[in-house]
């Protein structure tokens, strides 16, 4: 994603062993969104999940895998 800020950490929030939960904050052609990790913005795929702007989804790898209702970040 242009604009984006390189990871600073040995590896990159989202692609860690962990599936994290970030907010969606904006989707994008081709099953792609924008997403508020908390430490800044980062592109995902939101293809195998039905996520709207404003959802909480778990990510793991760039892939979000599931939307957690009820949750905030």
């Amino acid at each position: 994603m242009s604009g984006r800020e390189p990871c600073h950490e040995e590896v990159c929030l989202t692609c860690s062993d962990e599936a994290v939960p970030v907010r969606v904050v904006r989707l994008l052609d081709a099953g792609l969104a924008v997403a508020d990790t908390g430490r800044g913005m980062e592109e995902i795929s939101v293809a195998l999940v039905d996520a709207q702007v404003g959802d909480v989804v778990l990510v793991h790898a760039r892939e979000a895998i599931a939307v957690l209702r009820g949750v905030d970040t």
